[in-house]
């Protein structure tokens, strides 16, 4: 039985969809969600380097929160929280090899081939790199 499930969360629809499918999981195994929210420099600027130089992380944390409380009424019981920077992908593999996670939900983004050349693609790597199930939902 999985018990403990991690999402790779940046408020996009396909995020918000793998976490009700994780959420669901949860609730229905006696589990819990890691969900993981990852600042790129790129994706946010000047934004993002702000959240990762100073405290108001704090404050996108308690927002996050609030946005997943929106989704599924009990996320403070189910739901444990953290934001952090870095190459998403990567992010995500350390994150099963620093929990007990054993099992990955992200959701997918349709991007054509010169996009996915461009930005790379967050469940190919996550697929190349994972030891624990991956569902890609879409």
């Amino acid at each position: 039985m999985l018990k403990y499930s991690l999402v790779g969360y940046d408020s996009s629809d396909s995020s918000q969809r793998a976490f009700r499918f994780a959420i669901d999981l949860a609730r229905a195994g006696g589990g819990r969600v890691r969900v993981v929210s990852v600042l790129q420099v790129a994706q946010g600027g000047a934004d993002a380097c702000c959240l990762m130089m100073t405290d108001s992380a704090t404050q996108r944390t308690n927002e996050l929160l609030q946005e997943l409380r929106g989704i599924a009424e009990d996320a403070d019981k189910l739901v444990d929280l953290e934001i952090t920077h870095g190459s998403p992908g990567d992010v995500l593999l350390t994150q099963v090899r620093s929990y007990p996670i054993d099992h990955i939900v992200i959701g997918h983004t349709a991007r054509g081939t010169l996009g996915r050349w461009l930005l790379g693609s967050v469940s190919d790597d996550v697929l190349a790199g994972s030891h624990v199930p991956v569902t890609v939902v879409r």
